[in-house]
């Protein structure tokens, strides 16, 4: 069983190729990905993906509201996420009830790189306008006492901000399952006291690149009980030399990442930690259990 902890499927340069590339998924031996929302905009799309099956395939929507976004919600964007998530009106909750479908948040986060470092004329933030930090992180609480008060497994983004985001966390309320940090790439000694506060880790396939050599590094002694392994699909693609799917063609011309290369990353990630690809896919499973189900 592989498990694909964090990805975007419902993403329109994914859209031309959404059947054919869920059988391939399948086909992988993918059983379950989490399709994760990050704006007013889109949370239907993860709504009528999530509709979608292919044999032996879950796919489990989540929805948030990402740091890059935060800038452009609507005065609605509360009200709008609790419907997302089926909460208006929900009395708080300990978890997900038996034989109930899954509720789960993200992603949001902090980003200080869009403020900080990257490019005024970045392609990926056009149309976008820049939120200071201050305005991130009341975006940021607001949703994280949400998946709190619900106990609802989080995705949280994070560039640049893990100081202030460790500060965040330690001085609020958490969801007890814990909170996934995707695609983790702070730093060594973070490790640990995001751990402690609850902290799940997932690796990213684009680590792989050989200039990320702390990455991997890093990854091979996150906590195995704190594990998980993701894709971030259509984004963070895999060395070219690496996939073994190729990239899906964009409407705009560019190239995606196909999700279905996970079992490569399980397989690089595997050797990293020096385990059998098998023992690893039975400890991302268990933690995913955990956090997730």
């Amino acid at each position: 069983m592989l498990i694909d902890a964090h990805n975007h499927l419902h993403d329109a340069w994914l859209a031309p190729h959404q059947a054919k590339l869920l059988a391939e998924l399948a086909a992988a031996g993918v059983s379950y990905a989490v399709v994760n929302g990050t704006c007013e905009t889109d949370w239907p799309d993860v709504a009528r993906l999530a509709g979608k099956t292919a044999p032996g395939l879950t796919l489990l929507p989540s929805y948030g509201l990402h740091p890059w976004d935060v800038g452009n919600r609507s005065p609605d964007w509360q009200k709008n996420l609790l419907g997302a998530l089926g909460l208006e009106g929900a009395p708080v909750s300990t978890g997900t009830a038996h034989g109930a479908a899954p509720r789960m948040m993200g992603e949001f986060g902090l980003d200080r790189w869009i403020l900080d470092r990257a490019r005024a004329d970045d392609w990926r933030l056009t149309g976008l306008r820049r939120a200071p930090l201050e305005e991130q992180s009341e975006a940021f609480l607001w949703q994280l006492e949400l998946a709190a008060a619900h106990n609802l497994p989080a995705s949280i983004h994070c560039i640049d901000a893990w100081g202030q985001l460790h500060d965040l966390l330690r001085n609020s309320r958490r969801p007890t399952r814990g909170f996934l940090l995707h695609a983790y790439s702070g730093p060594d000694e973070m490790v640990k006291p995001f751990a402690d506060l609850g902290a799940f880790f997932s690796f990213n396939g684009s680590f792989l690149e050989p200039r990320r050599t702390r990455l991997r590094e890093l990854f091979s002694r996150v906590p195995a009980d704190r594990l998980l392994v993701e894709t971030d699909a259509p984004a963070m693609r895999l060395p070219a030399a690496l996939e073994k799917f190729p990239p899906l063609p964009t409407p705009d011309g560019r190239l995606a990442n196909h999700p279905a290369n996970l079992a490569t990353t399980y397989e690089a990630l595997a050797q990293l930690r020096g385990v059998t690809f098998e023992d690893l896919a039975g400890q991302v499973e268990g933690n995913f259990r955990r956090l997730f189900l």
